[in-house]
């Protein structure tokens, strides 16, 4: 590591007129004579959350055999060159999610509250895990939190066994009554990050002004290069050039979409055809939110519950949510295993990301620690025990991957949510129905 006379502050931006840009973390931004992680300049903490809607076919989803993490299970297989990151969670409840709807999984998934059995306005559910984390974590950032979703089209009304739509639209709350909504278009996400000042049409027009964000920042990039280490320097341009291509994809779908006449109704105008090429846009977009410090907190929604998202693109032409439903056919089953098997794989192409991106002395994984899971265990029964859950990253926190724990009895999902925010620094005696922290998940003195 250099280490620099004078440090460059942490929260440096470049700016022009309607966008800002932070920078990654960088040599230059730690302290003189400050090498230790543990001293003032280090890597901030980290915490995201992935859901995935309606359960999955948990015998094609729990590895094995208990202990260290040999062979993966055939829905989490992609996840084989991130493993030793990773911590497969069994026998996770949502006791609050009873009596068992598609609605209290995706509301409670975050929350572990008990959702008001309500079809009106007077919903109330509780303040969810992102939420408590924002609200501290958020202190320091452009934005407090970020929610983004795969579904733009909000339904409204009764959804679901007479709970308000509210209920499974939204994943962060905010407040007990204020349910936050999440967005699933590039552009406004790209803009949330990258814009500044103005309303949101002024931001992109400001941003469409331009050929790339980047052009405006030429000179500023150029001088601040000339301050920088050579490690400095390719960091920068990594960053930089994964911010082009992130720009570029956006543009690219954008052109796209004049030529399609027939959207999915669940896809907004502008996003990629394909929901890998959508999702994988997603996903870089968080790694540039985390990378460049914008946020510390992000939630994402890889579908609604309910979705009928059909995924030709891996041979499942069937809707989701009739398939989770499968009634124990095994042809039914196995097609919706197709479909975890799909959004897990894009989750791990997003844990690798985050491990070949540097930060400090580590990586960018190193310093976040990720959910990836469901408010379903069972779908085909609305069973809200022995979840599908995932911990991954958070290596700099205490967190030993490589593993699967199995608790012997069915244990609040709350007591991980209370564990997660524990290791990026956000203190409580409890969060919901917790009975106490999950301490053999961070056995690593940090």
């Amino acid at each position: 590591m250099i280490i620099t006379k004078k440090a460059l502050p942490r929260r440096t931006f470049l700016r022009t007129v309607g966008a800002t840009m932070a920078l990654p973390m960088l040599d230059a931004m730690i302290p003189a004579a400050t090498a230790s992680s543990k001293l003032p300049g280090a890597p901030a903490k980290r915490v995201g959350f992935v859901f995935m809607p309606m359960g999955c076919d948990q015998s094609r989803w729990f590895p094995q055999n208990e202990g260290k993490l040999q062979e993966l299970s055939p829905i989490l297989s992609s996840l084989e060159p991130v493993k030793n990151e990773l911590t497969v969670l069994g026998n996770m409840e949502l006791a609050n999610a009873y009596p068992g709807s598609h609605a209290t999984s995706n509301s409670s998934f975050l929350s572990a509250a008990k959702a008001r059995h309500t079809e009106g306005n007077d919903y109330y559910l509780g303040t969810t895990v992102d939420q408590v984390a924002a609200k501290q974590l958020g202190l320091e950032t452009q934005l407090p939190s970020l929610e983004l979703s795969m579904d733009l089209m909000q339904t409204v009304g009764q959804c679901d066994n007479g709970y308000a739509c509210v209920y499974q639209n939204n994943l962060s709350w905010s407040t007990p009554t204020t349910p936050l909504p999440a967005e699933a278009h590039p552009r406004i996400v790209f803009e949330s990050l990258f814009g500044e000042g103005g309303n949101a049409f002024e931001r992109q027009a400001a941003l469409r002004h331009r050929a790339s964000l980047l052009d405006a920042f030429n000179q500023d990039i150029a001088r601040l290069k000339r301050k920088l280490g050579a490690e400095d320097r390719a960091r920068v341009d990594v960053y930089l050039d994964t911010i082009r291509e992130v720009e570029r994809r956006i543009q690219r779908a954008e052109a796209n979409a004049e030529d399609n006449p027939l959207p999915d109704l669940d896809r907004p105008v502008g996003v990629p055809a394909s929901y890998a090429d959508h999702a994988r846009l997603m996903f870089d977009l968080q790694v540039l939110a985390f990378q460049g410090d914008v946020t510390r907190v992000i939630t994402f929604q890889l579908a609604r519950e309910t979705s009928n998202r059909t995924y030709p693109e891996i041979g499942v032409p069937d809707p989701h949510h009739p398939l989770s439903h499968h009634g124990n056919d095994p042809d039914k089953i196995e097609r919706m295993s197709r479909i975890n098997t799909f959004h897990v794989s894009l989750f791990a192409e997003y844990i690798q990301k985050l491990k070949d991106t540097p930060e400090g002395e580590g990586s960018l994984l190193d310093n976040t620690l990720l959910l990836y899971g469901s408010g379903i265990g069972n779908p085909n029964i609305h069973d809200h025990t022995n979840l599908p859950t995932l911990v991954a990253g958070g290596a700099a926190t205490g967190h030993k991957g490589g593993r699967y724990l199995r608790y012997d009895k069915p244990t609040p999902l709350a007591n991980l949510h209370l564990s997660l925010l524990d290791k990026v620094g956000v203190r409580l005696d409890s969060f919901a129905d917790s009975t106490g922290k999950l301490k053999e998940l961070f056995p690593l003195s940090v």
